[in-house]
């Protein structure tokens, strides 16, 4: 973590994904703040190689600062469901090869592990990992959000991308896919994890913001 030294606002903020869809999210939780929020740079691939949402975090955030030359926020993202000892976890991107796949997966085999135990635990959490990076490699801010909900036996919503049809958060009454993007930004384990990141922005530039 970064000392106290004071930072010029960057005009430029570089997501750490290639994901659309997260990219979208992260440009409406910034909203305001004056960031040109882009992706990574086309073609380029970080190995996730750590065993928490953190680490991965951490190491997605620094390698694409350095490769892009701009201070770069990175995220690692996934669902832990009780029944399945907490998988997909933090291989959730990686479970299957689309959307599509990975929920029928993730619905398969939790009912049969529900079969086999005779439960219905359907617990599960979101978890969001932040990471700021500088180009030089420094890490200068990281959080970690989560939002509690359960597992659906079908897909309900239209909107949102991932797990987010299957997962139901009992406080909204709604899955993340039919959530609007003001409920779920102030819900959901990104929008958590960035109640805690934008204080400590602003803390790092406190006459810019």
């Amino acid at each position: 973590m970064a000392s106290q030294t004071k930072f010029s606002l960057p005009d430029l903020l570089v997501i750490a994904s290639g994901n659309a869809g997260k990219v979208r999210e992260f440009s409406h939780l910034l909203e305001g703040y004056g960031l040109k929020i882009i992706p990574q740079p086309e073609g380029l691939d970080v190995e996730e190689t750590g065993q928490t949402f953190a680490e991965n975090a951490r190491i997605k955030a620094i390698a694409v600062a350095k490769a892009s030359g701009h201070w770069a926020l990175a995220d690692d993202s996934g669902l832990c469901v009780d029944a399945l000892g907490g998988a997909p976890g933090v291989h959730s991107s990686r479970y299957a090869d689309s959307d599509r796949a990975r929920i029928q997966r993730l619905l398969g085999e939790l009912q049969q592990v529900q079969i086999t135990t005779d439960s219905e635990n359907r617990r599960a959490e979101f978890v969001a990992a932040l990471a700021i990076s500088d180009p030089s490699g420094n890490v200068l801010i990281e959080v970690e959000g989560r939002c509690p909900g359960e597992i659906l036996k079908s897909p309900r919503g239209e909107g949102g991308f991932g797990y987010d049809p299957i997962f139901y958060v009992s406080e909204a009454t709604q899955t993340f896919a039919e959530m609007d993007k003001a409920v779920k930004s102030n819900i959901g384990h990104r929008g958590r994890a960035f109640s805690l990141l934008l204080p400590k922005l602003r803390a790092l530039m406190p006459t810019a913001m």
